[in-house]
């Protein structure tokens, strides 16, 4: 038998991953992230235990989520192809005021898996490692928009702080007035940055 074309490989994992996060979502709204197991979640979508984690081997925190690279490239987008005049910060806030979190309107589907994530201390952590994840290749690129060597410790300050909002942020009560407070410092933090000579 001939090996199975890798795309339709690639395209039913893809479908089983997504059966796991929309059983695991389902589940931990119902009962509670604390009530669910693994079993229950492989059950739900009629694979073993074993295969779940060949699918997911993160384990039950990272069920609900992709493997975060759509995030890392959405991210890397807003800095690398930003709207002529617009600064490296103001691209970076737009980029998060379009996530979950700081969504004005979201959809009652976002919000209730962002309420999920924000209440479920494994949910939010896991989600807080998928953040920083993006932080080594957001500091490469916030330190050629700086002129800067990759390793430069300033992009790499810039980098953790904005990966670091989401969670830092979580329980404000006007979640947009606290990410226009921090931007604001990291701009007036960048305009003295730019004062001084790279080292």
């Amino acid at each position: 038998m001939p090996p199975e074309p890798l795309g339709r490989r690639a395209r039913r994992n893809a479908q089983t991953r997504r059966a796991l996060a929309d059983a695991a979502e389902r589940l931990f709204l119902e009962k509670g992230y604390d009530q669910v197991s693994v079993k229950e979640i492989a059950d739900a979508v009629d694979i073993s235990v074993p295969t779940m984690f060949r699918h997911v081997p993160d384990g039950k925190e990272a069920m609900m989520f992709d493997n975060g690279d759509e995030r890392l490239e959405s991210l890397l987008t807003a800095v690398t192809q930003r709207p002529a005049g617009q600064s490296l910060l103001a691209a970076l806030r737009e980029f998060l005021l379009g996530r979950g979190l700081f969504l004005i309107d979201p959809s009652p589907e976002i919000r209730r898996r962002t309420d999920l994530i924000m209440r479920t201390p494994a949910l939010r952590e896991y989600s807080r490692r998928l953040w920083i994840r993006c932080e080594a290749p957001l500091a490469a690129a916030i330190a050629a928009e700086l002129g800067r060597p990759p390793e430069d410790i300033t992009a790499r300050a810039i980098a953790r702080y904005v990966l670091e909002i989401p969670q830092f942020v979580a329980g404000e009560p006007d979640l947009r007035a606290a990410l226009d407070a921090i931007f604001a410092l990291l701009e007036y933090g960048m305009h003295g940055m730019s004062r001084l000579r790279p080292p």
